[in-house]
């Protein structure tokens, strides 16, 4: 079976500093990782994360060994400067979600959440 992508969703976030922006796309894969189980992709500013199975069971291993619900993924994040960043978070709980945050000079952070489809 091919690999299926589809949108889930894509968003914007200006900075009125320079004119700039920061794109968020969100992408639902029926194939994904070692195992080809389905997942989703976060991609931004030419970076990807994988949301599969395999990886997001060493996430919540290491989110339950710190005691964190909310678990960033600071590898897979880029937060060079304080007033301007992309965070990507595993939020624990069922069902278990991937988690953004944006923020830019001049807005505020804006959060958005989507539920991965597996649990493990």
């Amino acid at each position: 079976m091919a690999n299926e992508k589809s949108v889930i969703d894509e968003w914007s976030v200006r900075d009125l500093e320079d004119g700039s922006s920061l794109t968020i796309t969100v992408v639902s894969c029926t194939e994904l990782g070692n195992q080809s189980q389905p997942g989703i992709q976060v991609l931004y500013m030419g970076n990807t994360i994988n949301y599969e199975p395999l990886i997001v069971e060493r996430w919540a291993y290491q989110a339950s060994k710190k005691g964190v619900d909310e678990y960033l993924l600071e590898d897979q994040s880029w937060m060079y400067y304080q007033d301007q960043f992309v965070k990507n978070y595993l939020v624990l709980g069922s069902p278990l979600k991937a988690k953004v945050e944006v923020k830019t000079r001049s807005s505020k952070v804006i959060s958005r959440e989507y539920a991965l489809p597996f649990d493990v």
